[in-house]
């Protein structure tokens, strides 16, 4: 397990100068992909205004910076942003603003320094999705808390209490999404997804994940890895594989091709959410909801036993694809 020597820059984005804004006023803040904005919302609350840069449906690994992207950093009171390489295009910018003073925080700072915890890939480095495992993300909630809590010292008791709520309902999501998950038949529970996103929700609550690219959507997926996914699905009789929201879905169909080649019946299980939640104003574009959504739709698809409707009866099963 490496530390996070390859990702030097991050100690500078976590550097701040302590700032204030006068009593009453909210704090403008600008997270970098949604799963951090919702956890900054939920710990604030009215307290802050949230601005999130990457939207549904779109990818980080390979998003740059927009001129107005910029210019709402350059706006804002205090930036999250999750780190371990994710917002690669978006590094030089977060260093920038962290230079000038901007108080910058890597929300997966305390995570990856709980020794072995982090997945490390040898080629592509540290697996950034640790959203994926609602225990790991706990942490990012503690993060975040923190970084407010620096910026507004006089709400820190505020904000406390609300990641400690916030806290409550995500303990009761990954029970939920370890009942669901492990009521899989053993021998069917392989997530077979676009990409390598899936590796923490896979090794905490049990399941075998395989990604056609790998931890970043700018690897490519060979011929030959298709075909090897494509042998290990025939052999195994998994009855279905899944495409993500924010990755296009030709190489997920290519395996199905393939497989039906073999005279072995697969099917697209769902949609899942893996770099970005769902559209704002809905269940899915809730970092619950996203959980909530991922585990219900590989449960039912896998041959396990989940609720039509979820956790909170606010699924939309089975995904329109």
């Amino acid at each position: 397990m490496k530390k996070l020597n390859c990702l030097n820059w991050t100690a500078v984005c976590c550097a701040f100068l302590m700032q204030s804004v006068p009593a009453g006023e909210t704090i403008q803040v600008t997270a970098t992909i949604g799963m951090v904005g919702d956890v900054v919302r939920n710990v604030a609350g009215k307290h802050a205004e949230v601005r999130v840069i990457v939207g549904s449906d779109v990818d980080p690994h390979l998003y740059r910076p927009t001129r107005s992207d910029v210019v709402k950093m350059q706006r804002s009171d205090v930036i999250f942003y999750n780190g371990m390489m994710l917002e690669g295009k978006m590094g030089d910018v977060l260093v920038r603003m962290a230079r000038r003073g901007k108080p910058v925080y890597a929300v997966t700072e305390e995570i990856a320094e709980r020794g072995d915890y982090v997945i490390l890939d040898e080629e592509e480095g540290l697996d950034p999705h640790v959203w994926m495992d609602v225990n790991g993300w706990m942490a990012a909630v503690k993060g975040i808390e923190k970084g407010l809590s620096e910026f507004k010292p006089e709400l820190a008791d505020h904000f406390q209490e609300r990641a400690g709520a916030y806290v409550r309902e995500l303990t009761r999501l990954d029970a939920y999404a370890r009942e669901v998950l492990s009521s899989i038949p053993e021998e069917k529970r392989v997530l077979v997804t676009a990409h390598d996103a899936f590796s923490y929700l896979g090794r905490a609550y049990g399941l075998e994940v395989r990604g056609i690219q790998g931890l970043s959507t700018e690897s490519e997926a060979g011929l030959r890895d298709i075909e090897d996914l494509i042998d290990f699905l025939v052999s195994k009789q998994i009855p279905a594989v899944f495409v993500e929201t924010s990755v296009s879905d030709k190489n997920v169909r290519a395996l199905v091709e393939g497989c039906r080649a073999r005279g072995h019946h697969i099917v697209i299980g769902g949609e899942l959410f893996s770099d970005a939640m769902g559209k704002a104003g809905t269940y899915e574009g809730t970092y619950i909801g996203m959980i909530d959504h991922n585990v219900t739709t590989i449960a039912r698809a896998l041959g396990g036993d989940a609720p039509d409707g979820g956790m909170q009866e606010r699924v939309n099963y089975p995904p329109a694809l």
